[in-house]
Order: structure tokens, then sequence, then C-alpha cells
């Protein structure tokens, strides 16, 4: 299908089977050294539960270790966890950023921003509402939200969730009580507060997490020509959360830095000179179906433009949603993000999900401003609103 073309890697680089396969070939003797050190580790373990920064016991309780007397990402019982730092590149070796097609005759130019905050509340769950509704720990993984507030009661019955959502408290401005949420980027150096929780250590995913100090909720137009609004409750995903093990498919993941997001990497983490923040971009699907607001692959009623900007036949441009979300990190490869325990938090599983609940109104000034070419914004007259429920919220742990 014309929206599937899995992204370019970003340069040369081995595959995860053949990296999988160099790294064993230390394994042997990794385990000798890991043997002949299990005494002293003991010891060092002894005092208390050891720190995600350290990196944390595997699940059978084994001892952590200091992470600087081992290759980034290698557990203690020999086991890969991830990123490694191969994951790892200067933002200067990066490839120039993909440019889109040149908008034509009849394009709509515009940009429309809502300010939605940064998730300052800290609303988290590892639920995931569109790929696996009313599943517990669905994700495996910790989701940052901003918008819609009501999100920890989600049953398997798609009609009730959209129910729950309409009525929802919301942080974005103008009353858009719109689900954004992605998973969240860690600082693997620091203690995570949820080393003991699904979604978070107990599913390999340590650290401590990082809040963005910027998010932008953007919506664009379309290279061809016209957008229609999307209708309500529409679901939206982009990237793939498991794209590492499924050889890249569906991938959409673009890392890039402050002051160089004319270049960005599809495939590794970015090494951001002083200065320099982390900065993630996760582009949105934008020609829909004009029938269903869900599909059994979650992609087949929305899908990307093709090559020249424009929708396959029997598709409908509607704006096109862009979060672009910056990052203050530790030096040096100490972040990660969250993922699937297989996945060994490869950055090309880089991933962002949306429901549309938008007034009508509002919706139809996004339009309005995309299809006149103008540059048009709703801003939050004030702070974030405060939490709305617990700092940490995770259904099931």
């Amino acid at each position: 299908m014309p929206n599937e073309r899995p992204r370019p890697r970003s340069g040369p680089r081995p595959s995860r089977r053949t990296r999988a396969r160099n790294r064993n070939r230390v394994l042997g003797a990794a385990a000798a050294l890991l043997l002949a050190a299990g005494a002293a580790t003991a010891v060092l373990a002894g005092g208390g539960s050891p720190t995600e920064g350290s990196l944390a016991s595997n699940e059978e309780g084994g001892p952590a270790r200091d992470r600087d007397d081992r290759d980034p990402g290698r557990r203690a019982d020999g086991r890969d966890r991830g990123p490694f730092e191969e994951d790892f590149a200067d933002i200067r070796q990066a490839p120039p950023r993909e440019r889109g097609p040149e908008p034509g005759r009849y394009a709509s130019t515009g940009a429309f921003t809502v300010d939605c905050g940064v998730n300052a509340n800290g609303l988290r769950n590892s639920e995931n509402v569109i790929v696996a509704p009313g599943v517990p720990n669905g994700a495996q993984h910790t989701h940052d939200y901003v918008g819609n507030q009501d999100v920890n009661r989600f049953t398997d019955d798609v009609a009730a969730n959209n129910a729950i959502l309409a009525r929802g408290d919301t942080t974005c401005a103008g009353g858009d009580r719109s689900v954004h949420y992605w998973p969240v980027l860690r600082d693997t150096t620091g203690e995570g507060v949820d080393a003991d929780r699904p979604g978070g250590g107990l599913d390999g995913n340590v650290g401590r997490i990082l809040t963005p100090s910027s998010v932008t909720v953007e919506f664009l137009g379309n290279a061809r020509g016209p957008v229609a609004g999307m209708p309500e409750f529409l679901q939206i995903i982009t990237g793939n959360a498991r794209a590492g093990t499924q050889d890249g498919a569906n991938a959409n993941a673009l890392w890039t830095c402050t002051g160089f997001e004319d270049r960005a990497f599809t495939d590794r983490y970015p090494l951001c000179p002083g200065g320099s923040d982390v900065v993630r971009v996760l582009e949105f699907p934008s020609c829909w179906d004009g029938e269903n607001i869900e599909s059994e692959d979650n992609r087949s009623h929305i899908v990307f433009p093709e090559e020249d900007g424009g929708c396959p036949d029997g598709f409908t441009a509607v704006p096109r949603l862009r979060h672009t979300l910056v990052y203050q990190v530790p030096d040096g490869p100490g972040f990660a993000v969250d993922g699937f325990p297989e996945e060994r938090h490869d950055p090309v599983t880089d991933h962002s999900d949306h429901i549309n609940v938008m007034p009508r109104e509002l919706m139809a000034e996004v339009v309005d401003c995309l299809n006149d070419g103008r540059e048009c914004s709703r801003s939050l007259p004030g702070p974030e609103p405060g939490p709305s429920a617990p700092a940490w919220e995770n259904r099931g742990a």
C-alpha cells in the first residue's frame, strides 16, 4: 500500500540480527566474567534494591551491576535489553531531513497550532486505547498524555470509550478534548519511580521519566489541494512500536536536535552538542477513507499521502497532524524511548497516537486556516492545569 513504505535507514548499519549475533559471540566470555564477579556483585547489591539508573535486577531477582563496567544495555544476566552504543550517533552525522513534495497550485499551505501543554501533571499509563482497548498494561510501556485527561478507565467497548472522552477534562486550548499520547523518554542514568511496575521496570523500561520541555501539536495542509475536517473520534497512529523486530515495517521515527532541524535520523538516537536538545518529530497519516474512524489493522482507514502529496483514489485529505517533542537529556547515550521488551529500545520504534475529539467549530477553524494558507493558533490562557489524576496511575499494577 502507498502508505506503508518503510522509511530508509539513516546510513549504513548492521541489521538487528547481525548485531545480536555479534553480541552473542562475546556472551561466553561475559558469562565467565559475571561468574567470577558474582560474589563481589552480591555484596554490592545486598544493601537494598538496585536502582533503575544502575540497571535494575532482572525479573528472577538476579543482582544488578554498575552501568560503567559493561556496554550500555547489557543486563547482569547476560541478556540484552538495549539501547546499545550503536543506537546513538552525533547529529552532525545525520543525513539531510527529507523534504515533502512541492505544493501545487491548489495546495492548502496553512498551519494551525493547538497548545496542549507538556504533561506537567504527569498523566501516564501503560495502556493503549487504540491498539488494545481495555487491556491493562496493553502497551507494556508507559505513555505520556496531553489533551484529554480521562484516560484511566477505558474498556474494550470503543463506543463507551468515546463517550468517556466526550466528557473528559482537557489540557488543550479551545476546549479541544482530543487525546495525544506517545511513549515516554527516560534518563537511563537516573532512578525511576516505576521500577516495580508494569510498563516500567517490570517490562524493561528503566530510568527517570523525562517531561518534555516543549510539545507542539500542529496541523498542516495537503500539497495537492484543500483539506476536509476530521470526523469526531477518528483514531490515528504513526510509526510502529514493533518496527525493530519487523524489519522497519511502518516505521516513521524522526530524531533530531534543536539547531540541527535540517537533518535527522530515522533509526538512531541523536547525540546533540552543548546547548542543543533532543527532538522527536512524529508525522501522522492524513488521507481518510471518508467512512471509518477505525480499522482492524488501525491503519487502513487513514493512510499517508502518495509521493506527489496527493491522496490515493477513494481517500480524502484531512489536516495532517504533527507532534514535535523537545527534551533536555543527560550527556552521552544516557536516554531511551520506552517500548516492548523485545524491541530493546530501538529508536526506530518511536510512535505516537491520536483520537480526534476537537469541537466541530474548532475543526472548522483549522480547515479554513489551512485552506486559506494562514498561520493560526489556539493558546492556553495560563499555566497548564494541575493534576487531575495521581502522578503515577497504571491500571492493573
